[in-house]
């Protein structure tokens, strides 16, 4: 039997098989005359799954005019593409056949992560940082406890909004320090964090999925020149070594970022023990040691290259398990 996990998200799609043989993302923005109806379809041709397990993040996604649309457009491409059985996670962290109340499914990737970390781990924060969002959620007792929406859980501090490629580093900014001064920054799009962590050395040129700010390619040439651009500047204005400062600058911030939204999801639960997954792993494991808190690396555990997609891979594991 091949168990199929499917994460179908605003940006990326995930695939992962049960058994981790296969792991496969495809960059696939819904926004964009999305390829997703037909990317199924040669996904269900070529690897011909027994039996499939979605989670849905896509729904969110500005094409649509509210979440019901997108997770309707989203299923109908699920169920066009594969003739074998589907099942559903919701925000309950439970797996259906049948799904009366679809608003259950939206914004649900992380439900299915938290259901596999709570029976394999125990209570723990599991941190999932990956190219758009970072999740936090409590588990207690083997099972989640967080909101069920991603309007609650951005008001509990389960999720935040930034992630390790697609963030637009001027919503993490507001100045930034150079050797002239404080600068303000500008409030364009003109550079993301996928920029930052390729410049340090956090990511390598294949994890950069997504396309970037300007459309132009990942050399450490472009790179830097569109991270100059965050203080409206030209290389020829600034240094390298002036912008590698302001790549730390950046990632010191999304990382105190993420230590403080974690904080209060401890305090509230009282739990001191993190997990950690996604291809930010890097961000988290900083995190919980600024915040003294034992961290489990799912890399470790599972391979780096399973907790890339480690909501896919732990919709496939339910499904397997639970039906």
């Amino acid at each position: 039997m091949r168990y199929l996990g499917i994460d179908i998200g605003g940006a990326n799609t995930k695939i992962a098989t049960s058994d981790g043989t296969i792991i496969e993302l495809h960059y696939l923005p819904l926004w964009k005359d999305t390829t997703l109806p037909q990317t199924l379809k040669d996904i269900s041709k070529r690897l011909k799954p027994d039996k499939v397990g979605v989670v849905i993040t896509g729904e969110l996604a500005d094409c649509f005019e509210d979440k019901l649309h997108g997770l309707k457009f989203i299923m109908k491409a699920v169920e066009d593409a594969f003739a074998c059985d589907v099942y559903y996670i919701g925000t309950n962290g439970n797996i259906h056949k049948n799904y009366d109340d679809l608003r259950g499914l939206a914004a649900a990737n992380w439900a299915a992560s938290s259901r596999l970390i709570g029976e394999e781990i125990g209570d723990c924060i599991f941190v999932d940082v990956g190219s758009t969002t970072s999740d936090i959620i409590p588990i207690v007792n083997a099972n989640h406890v967080a909101s069920t929406t991603d309007f609650k859980r951005l008001l509990a501090s389960e999720l935040a909004y930034m992630g390790t490629l697609r963030t637009n580093v001027a919503t993490l900014m507001e100045k930034v320090k150079m050797k002239q001064g404080t600068c303000r920054v500008s409030s364009e799009l003109f550079t993301t964090t996928g920029d930052v962590y390729l410049l340090l050395g956090d990511i390598m040129p294949e994890t950069y999925t997504c396309t970037t700010a300007d459309g132009a390619g990942k050399s450490r040439l472009e790179t830097m020149r569109r991270l100059a651009r965050l203080v409206c500047a030209d290389l020829e204005e600034i240094s390298e070594k002036e912008i590698m400062e302001i790549a730390r600058q950046v990632k010191e911030k999304q990382i105190n970022l993420l230590a403080e939204a974690i904080s209060t999801v401890s305090v509230k639960h009282g739990i001191r023990r993190i997990v950690a997954a996604g291809i930010g792993e890097f961000m988290i494991i900083e995190a919980a040691g600024r915040l003294g808190m034992e961290c489990i690396s799912v890399a470790d555990k599972w391979g780096k290259d399973i907790s890339n997609v480690f909501p896919a891979y732990a919709a496939a594991w339910m499904v397997k398990t639970n039906t």
